[in-house]
């Protein structure tokens, strides 16, 4: 299995697709990996950070106040930090997917800066 990084199109400010994309990569990602009693848990835990990113995005999209956007937005950041996290011990655990690895963490990294920059808003 091979994960493309998004090409400079898909990379437009079309945020809800693009961290909807970054989550079914990430999926994709988790299916490759055989399951055992080290990846197991990295499975779980990346598959909620990295989907979470997607889904808090949206709801940030339907804030009812700017306080309550600027919250959301920065669970995004938070949960695309994790998602770095959990991709790098994935690194460690899986080194035959440590390319695939490499381009997601790469996604989640820009996908941090972004709600950074929008949080500084």
């Amino acid at each position: 299995m091979t994960i493309e990084p998004q090409n400079s199109k898909s990379k437009s400010f079309d945020l809800e697709e693009r961290t909807a994309i970054f989550g079914q990569n990430s999926i994709r990602f988790c299916k490759s990996i055989r399951p055992n009693e080290i990846t197991r848990s990295l499975i779980n835990q990346l598959i909620r950070s990295a989907t979470s990113i997607g889904a808090n995005y949206m709801e940030a999209n339907g804030a009812d106040s700017k306080n309550d956007f600027r919250a959301k937005i920065s669970i995004c950041k938070k949960e695309s930090k994790e998602t770095m996290h959990w991709l790098r011990m994935f690194a460690e655990a899986e080194p035959d997917k440590i390319e695939e690895s490499r381009v997601l963490w790469r996604e989640a990294k820009e996908l941090s800066l972004i709600f950074g920059a929008i949080n500084r808003k």
